[in-house]
Formats: C-alpha cells, sequence, structure tokens
C-alpha cells in the first residue's frame, strides 16, 4: 500500500503551475496547488500542496499533504505529512504528523487527538494525577533515614 496517493487520486480541484489565486478558498472536497495563493484563509477536506505550491495563509483541513511552501499555520484533523521538498514556516496542529527526511520546518507542533484542550493543561494534569511529592513522601515533622544519619 503506498503511503501517499498519486495527486489525481487525491483531488478533485487544481489550482495549476503559473496560476495565482487571493482571498478566501472553501472546498467541499480536495484541493491541489501547484499554483499561489495568498488570502485570509484556505479550508478544504484534503490540501495537496505540489512541489511548485506556495500559499500564503492559514490552513484548516481534514488532511494536508505538503512537498511546496506554506507560510502559515496548519491545522488537521487527521493528519499533515511533510514530504521532502516542503519549507514550512507556521505552527502545525494536528493528531498525526509525519515528517520526512529534508523538510525545512520552523514553528510550534502541538500533536493531540483533542485540538480543542491545551497540550500543556493535558500533559500537566497527567503529570500531577499520582499526587506523588516530597510532602506526601515525608511529611513535616518527619526525618528521613539519610537526615538522620547526617545529625
Amino acid at each position: 500500500m503506498a503511503l501517499v496517493k498519486s495527486s489525481q487520486e487525491i483531488t478533485n480541484s487544481t489550482i495549476g503551475p503559473n496560476s495565482y489565486f487571493t482571498g478566501r478558498f472553501f472546498i467541499n472536497g480536495s484541493l491541489k496547488i501547484d499554483g499561489k495563493f495568498e488570502g485570509k484563509s484556505l479550508q478544504a477536506e484534503t490540501l495537496y500542496i505540489g512541489v511548485s505550491g506556495k500559499i500564503k495563509t492559514n490552513v484548516i483541513a481534514n488532511s494536508v499533504i505538503v512537498e511546496g511552501i506554506i507560510i502559515g499555520n496548519i491545522t488537521a484533523k487527521n493528519r499533515v505529512m511533510l514530504l521532502p521538498t516542503a519549507k514550512i514556516y507556521g505552527d502545525i496542529k494536528t493528531p498525526e504528523l509525519i515528517i520526512q527526511n529534508g523538510v525545512i520546518l520552523e514553528g510550534r507542533c502541538m500533536i493531540a487527538n483533542d485540538l480543542k484542550t491545551s497540550a500543556k493543561d493535558l500533559i500537566e494534569s497527567e503529570y500531577i494525577k499520582d499526587n506523588l511529592n516530597e510532602n506526601n513522601l515525608f511529611p513535616k515533622g518527619r526525618t528521613s533515614s539519610a537526615e538522620r544519619a547526617a545529625s
């Protein structure tokens, strides 16, 4: 089974090479960009940025596959796949992130199934669940054997 389908298998709309679009773009389906798009937002079910594709906007999609350039944040409900020629400047939020060798990426990545909850809050709540700390192990007024041996 191939990890990436051919662009013809995954797209039903294309912004071809030597094409330039601006504004807001919403598509109920898949979109391949081989040209250039700049705007306020770009939303699609599946977004494929080809090797010659360049976008400068925030992206919201179910799945994003990148071979070109994205300047902007990416939020994907299922997966983001960055192929070897991908260049990303922006933050990524997704449950699954695949980064192949050769990718250039500057930004923060949040990888979690629940993209609405802060990863920091989730991790900190898991960290303190066992309530294990120095005060619980060594209540005040009791000295440890190491402290007694030192005195």
